[in-house]
């Protein structure tokens, strides 16, 4: 461990704990299961997969992404203890994916999809936390503040939430940089302290308002035994059950898929040297879901939100996670009461300025100068995300990506270019049958009397399709007074 990492790792740790804190509780909630099951979740994933993980940055922990699987598995299977069995063997089968070295298939997915994956998580969170950001607590997001007739705007809430924007925005600032001692502190712990004093204070001076504030509501337990009365084991008789083994692939795919694909989108945050394994990776999420299901959490893989809010942070090494591992541990058992003093709308705000990290104007813009061909798969990839959900953003994205690359390869593997009344086909790559539509349409262009070279001298292999439509070319320009020179046959 570098001690000079400390300043940095440490404060990134304790925002990390901090946002991570509500996530974790909120998909517990979402997944209908106690709060603790969250915190257990984080703290497995905080510590035990970061310490066989070979990434410095990601954050292991309860993904929202798995939530709507979490909640049909339980209806299929019956209960949660059926589950946690199923999520053993998903850890189980993660592991073998890991030793295969499956991992090496995620190379496969393009730069265009992660980068809209990302942009629209970016978005996905800023539409989530601009409601928590307002003061609604009602679970229809955007649209509730507009339908619900309960909610009322809170200038307190909103108030707090914009403090915390314009004291981030400042900490990125050349002005503030320059001051040596702000580069000990994030912006993003500064902001949520001042959230924190700003409920203390106001429970002082103006009660009647701070009553409603929302915040992080976490239980207190006076007792190891309510600690212990909160887990449950699983169901070992469920073994029999085929249902069970479906479910625990599907969560050993999705889960898998999820991990994979934060780890690639990381790389476009922060690189890393030597770039972290991804069949290591796999491995160390396995194991991280065997215990998980063994102990009583949810399932666990790579989170990108709580990742990127680390490397935001100025996270250095795996001390920073780590250390949010411990806080979930410690702050689950012991310190409730001045962990629930943080309002929600200062952790929003954290949020939302992570969002807009994940999907800035800048990015939109870089994707739009690639052309079309990138263009296209990376807005697909964003609307599908938000419209339907992870895996379906994602396949559809790839599919877009395939046709355009396909359309641009096929577009340039063939190139008539024309010197007066000299004609020279280029064969730039292997010719398929897919390539006679386009190989008829430059064959029209030449005209009678001419001179035509063919240079194949990049097609190792041309297509028997290929071949006839060149040969029937062949056969009728004699007829026509073209000059064949070099023709393939």
């Amino acid at each position: 461990m570098n001690l000079s990492n400390l300043r940095y790792d440490l404060p990134a740790g304790v925002v990390l704990f901090l946002v991570a804190l509500p996530l974790s509780l909120g998909i517990a909630h979402a997944s209908g299961m106690p709060p603790f099951v969250g915190l257990l979740t984080g703290v497995i994933g905080g510590v035990m997969v970061t310490l066989l993980s070979p990434s410095r940055f990601a954050v292991s922990g309860p993904a929202a992404g798995l939530v709507t699987i979490v909640v049909a598995a339980m209806e299929t299977l019956g209960s949660f203890s059926s589950l946690l069995l199923a999520l053993m063997l998903a850890g189980v089968l993660q592991i073998l994916l890991g030793v295969i070295k499956a991992g090496r298939f995620i190379s496969l997915i393009p730069a265009s999809v992660i980068q809209g994956m990302l942009a629209a998580i970016g978005l996905l969170l800023i539409g989530q936390q601009i409601p928590v950001a307002l003061g609604y607590q009602g679970e229809q997001g955007l649209i509730g503040m507009v339908v619900d007739p309960a909610f009322h705007f809170s200038p307190w809430v909103a108030g707090i939430a914009v403090v915390a924007l314009l004291i981030l925005w400042l900490w990125t600032t050349p002005a503030f940089k320059k001051i040596g001692l702000l580069t000990y502190v994030p912006g993003s712990l500064i902001a949520v302290l001042w959230g924190s004093l700003a409920v203390l204070i106001g429970e002082r001076l103006l009660p009647e308002n701070m009553h409603q504030l929302p915040r992080i509501a976490l239980p207190k337990f006076d007792s190891l035994e309510q600690v212990m009365a909160q887990l449950e084991s699983p169901n070992w008789r469920a073994w029999n059950n085929p249902a069970v083994y479906m479910v625990a692939v599907t969560l050993a795919l999705v889960a898998s898929l999820e991990t994979l694909l934060s780890q690639e989108a990381l790389k476009k945050l922060q690189q890393q040297t030597p770039t972290p394994s991804a069949n290591k990776e796999l491995r160390a999420q396995g194991l991280g879901n065997l215990l998980s299901g063994m102990f009583g959490g949810l399932p666990i893989t790579a989170v990108i939100v709580r990742s990127s809010v680390n490397v935001n942070a100025g996270a250095r090494s795996k001390v920073s996670i780590l250390l949010h591992g411990m806080l979930l541990l410690l702050c689950g058992l012991f310190f409730s009461a001045v962990i629930n003093t943080i309002p929600l709308a200062c952790l929003a705000a954290v949020l939302l300025y992570t969002g807009y990290k994940l999907a800035s104007p800048q990015l939109f813009a870089a994707q739009w100068r690639q052309g079309m061909a990138q263009f296209l798969p990376f807005m697909v990839t964003i609307g599908g995300i938000m419209a339907f959900g992870m895996l379906v953003g994602i396949s559809g994205g790839l599919l877009a990506q395939l046709l355009a690359s396909t359309y641009k390869s096929h577009h340039n593997a063939l190139q008539l270019t024309r010197y007066d009344d000299h004609y020279v086909m280029r064969f730039r790559q292997n010719l398929t049958f897919l390539h006679n539509p386009r190989l008829q349409s430059l064959l029209a262009e030449i005209p009678d009397n001419s001179v035509v070279r063919v240079e194949q001298d990049n097609a190792g292999y041309i297509d028997p399709d290929v071949q006839a439509l060149l040969d029937e070319f062949g056969a009728k320009a004699g007829h026509r007074g073209i000059v064949l020179d070099r023709w393939p046959g």
